[in-house]
């Protein structure tokens, strides 16, 4: 497992509020359980278990909707998810989330990402590189200080505004004008998810039409559940990359396949989920013997008790994969970030640093 750790890592595909810490999640919910908000014998035993059901999976999603829902928790869960991403050698991370509003506490969708901007701002323990125009022209890969001995860790943020499959197309075209309007601080891109089985996928065409037409990268939840017609849209709309892709169908793998686009690969995810049947049928298999492009991710480390070290582990130990294997596997996935290309030779930099050493 250290060998997991110590390797450089690439997070495509995690959601800020499922990514969670537990000690976290258990003071958040005491605090409203003071207030009478929750009713903590109802909950407790979802928050302290490891190895959560799939029907406890969502009730804590419903439990975390209802912390995250002021400023300073959307900060504060922003800094201790960059901070483990960092902790375990994740050297890019591309943080998705949906801009909330809640007008009770003032909360407006703008106002929703600075709260996750100043939590990126707010990190001293490691080097966060999320704003571009801030960063050094020259190159990022510049070495960095050592405290105690210890050189200390950099991990470069970008942000990926989330459409819920709930919003109307007004919402979602609100969603990508944000996303537009705050690219100098980091924000890359725009996602697709929520309950795959609410919505119609024309609902959010225009928008995603629209992000894409003023140069934001996209990226789609794509086939968590059976929805052939809607699987074969996504495909024809031709995203920068989709994630999971768990229910397709021959002519979906197919047409996967011939327009190269990249899968964000969740195996605890797909497992907790029933998604999959069993890891060992699982379509990571027929893509790496392929040479399709794809990333391991962790969808929500927090909800489904993972990390992006225990990823690869799974895939190593599920797949008979070895450590050349896994590192080949970490470093082509600089190649499908939404970042920049100043981004992408120094990623590949620190990738060539550590080479020889794995």
């Amino acid at each position: 497992m250290e060998w997991c750790v110590s390797m450089p890592k690439v997070e495509l595909h995690a959601h800020l509020n499922g990514s969670i810490r537990d000690s976290t999640l258990l003071e958040l919910t005491e605090a409203l359980v003071e207030k009478g908000v929750i009713n903590f014998s109802e909950v407790e035993h979802i928050i302290r278990k490891y190895n959560r059901s799939l029907k406890e999976v969502f009730k804590l999603f419903d439990l975390i909707h209802v912390l995250a829902t002021d400023h300073n928790t959307v900060t504060r869960i922003t800094k201790e998810v960059v901070e483990d991403f960092a902790s375990e050698n994740v050297v890019y991370l591309e943080l998705r989330t949906t801009p909330k509003r809640n007008d009770s506490v003032g909360m407006s969708k703008r106002s929703y990402v600075e709260a996750v901007l100043k939590g990126l701002r707010s990190i001293t323990s490691v080097d966060v590189a999320f704003i571009p125009h801030c960063e050094d022209s020259k190159s990022l890969f510049t070495p960095l200080p050592t405290i105690n001995g210890h050189v200390r860790k950099r991990i470069f943020v970008r942000l990926l505004l989330s459409i819920d499959r709930r919003e109307t197309t007004e919402a979602a075209m609100e969603t990508v004008k944000l996303a537009l309007e705050m690219r100098q601080f980091g924000v890359v891109g725009i996602d697709l998810s929520g309950n795959p089985s609410i919505g119609d996928w024309t609902t959010y065409v225009p928008a995603l039409k629209f992000a894409r037409e003023q140069g934001l990268y996209v990226t789609l939840h794509c086939g968590e559940v059976p929805n052939s017609k809607e699987i074969k849209n996504m495909l024809d709309f031709r995203p920068q990359r989709i994630g999971h892709a768990c229910y397709f169908e021959d002519e979906h793998w197919k047409q996967l396949k011939s327009s190269n686009i990249p899968v964000e690969i969740c195996l605890t995810s797909n497992v907790r989920t029933k998604t999959i049947p069993s890891i060992d049928v699982h379509h990571f298999v027929d893509l790496y013997n392929a040479k399709h492009p794809l990333v391991l991710c962790t969808d929500d480390s927090g909800v489904f008790s993972t990390r992006l070290s225990k990823e690869y582990k799974f895939a190593a130990d599920s797949f008979g994969l070895g450590r050349r294997q896994m590192f080949e596997l970490s470093r082509n996935a600089v190649e499908f970030i939404f970042a920049d290309s100043r981004v992408k030779e120094d990623l590949r930099k620190i990738f060539n640093s550590v080479n020889m050493e794995v």
